[in-house]
């Protein structure tokens, strides 16, 4: 049995490289997770920022119904097809970049669920909050900046750590436009040696730790939010 395993590992990893579909795939995922993240938290606090606003104050009605109609839209179709709709009709004339078509599809779709998220976190500070800072002298913006977005923050951490690690692994689908990602590179092993254990097995394993990194890194930074409260 040890012998078998040493010649799987062996077929499936050391030759021909073939472990470097696996290394590379995963430095395509993490770049398309990075930057996809960063994209979809600036959509998502904009966005937040709009229909928070709006829900309090009732200004910017119409840039609100735009942001609905985008949340609308996003939420309701799945991600896969926003990547193909990106890929094979907005950039169909154009030779794009497969990890930025890949970049900017999750980036858009993430910030759709990150601006509910901002939002609800928004709406759950008292008033009284909004109250103090005008008593400050604060306008509604420097108010929003310095007294409501870190307590919101705050409270929606969890639910954000959970949305990237939803992202994380829903750039998995990247390979619908033949984009090399980390899952990519497990089934191009597996169609060279007609083995689909080793290389799926690797790949999931991969994301878990990936995974639970991403989870203790935001366990620790709620811990130290909660210290700084005291």
């Amino acid at each position: 049995m040890l012998q078998t395993f040493q010649d799987k590992f062996y077929q499936n990893f050391i030759e021909d490289n073939r472990w470097k579909y696996i290394a590379e795939g995963l430095g395509i995922t993490l770049e398309v997770t990075f930057f996809a993240v960063i994209i979809g938290i600036v959509i998502g606090f904009l966005v937040a920022i709009v229909r928070s606003t709006y829900d309090k104050t009732g200004k910017l009605k119409i840039l609100n119904v735009i942001c609905k109609i985008y949340l609308t839209v996003i939420r309701g179709t799945p991600v896969v097809v926003q990547l193909l709709i990106i890929y094979f009709v907005i950039f169909a004339s154009t030779d794009v970049d497969k990890v930025i078509v890949a970049i900017m599809a999750f980036g858009l779709n993430s910030g759709a669920y990150v601006s509910e998220i901002f939002r609800s976190g928004i709406m759950s500070i008292d008033n009284g909050q909004f109250e103090a800072g005008r008593s400050l002298g604060f306008n509604y913006v420097q108010t929003m900046i310095y007294i409501i977005m870190p307590q919101a923050f705050k409270n929606v951490l969890p639910a954000l750590g959970n949305e990237f690690i939803v992202l994380l692994k829903e750039t998995s689908v990247s390979g619908y436009i033949a984009l090399q990602d980390l899952t990519k590179g497990g089934d191009i092993i597996r169609s060279r040696t007609y083995d689909a254990l080793f290389p799926l097995l690797a790949v999931a394993f991969i994301y878990l730790i990936m995974v639970m990194i991403f989870t203790k890194l935001v366990n620790m930074l709620e811990r130290r939010l909660r210290s700084s409260d005291h």
